[in-house]
């Protein structure tokens, strides 16, 4: 029982900050809607069992112990502000390859990188947390190049000029940046 009340407050309290982030930068209602899949039956009851006290992902733990996460392959296969769901085969390559993410979906995946970071670091957060993930994965990433570099500006801008700057500037700029993006 600890743990479906461990697991669910994890949850809640990743979804309450997207949320709050989320409305910062002008995207409430995707900051609402964020990882509803969350409470599906693929997702929810793995997250039960392999919780580990909000200090690791329970698809890590079913990764270690299946070679594989079923609830992740469900999640980033219906979750749009993961890069993971951008793939597709492309039949001039022959291959699987990244294709560019919405900018909308950007902006949902840097309140996810946001609000994951804080819940998973806990009191030990800092603004540069949030990077230093985003880089340690960097070299196995398969991601289109400009979803990288966008993604990565932001978390560097967050690193270098704080949270509540970054945030401000996303919400006035953000069709410009937008506009920048889709170029």
């Amino acid at each position: 029982m600890n743990s479906f009340f461990g697991h669910l407050n994890t949850v809640l309290a990743h979804k309450r900050l997207v949320f709050y982030h989320a409305r910062k930068i002008g995207i409430p209602f995707q900051g609402f809607m964020h990882d509803m899949s969350k409470f599906s039956p693929m997702e929810f009851p793995a997250g039960v069992k392999y919780y580990a006290g909000g200090k690791r992902s329970p698809n890590e733990i079913q990764r270690e112990k299946f070679g594989y996460s079923q609830a992740w392959l469900h999640h980033k296969g219906v979750n749009k502000h993961h890069f993971e769901y951008w793939t597709d085969y492309n039949p001039k390559e022959k291959c699987v390859m990244p294709v560019k993410m919405p900018y909308k979906y950007v902006l949902e995946m840097l309140c996810d990188r946001l609000a994951a970071s804080k819940v998973y670091q806990g009191k030990n957060y800092t603004d540069s947390h949030p990077l230093e993930y985003f880089q340690n994965g960097k070299a196995k990433r398969v991601i289109h190049p400009d979803t990288s570099d966008a993604i990565e500006s932001l978390l560097l801008m967050i690193k270098d000029k704080g949270e509540k700057y970054t945030l401000d500037y996303i919400k006035h700029n953000r069709k410009e940046l937008e506009k920048k993006y889709n170029n």
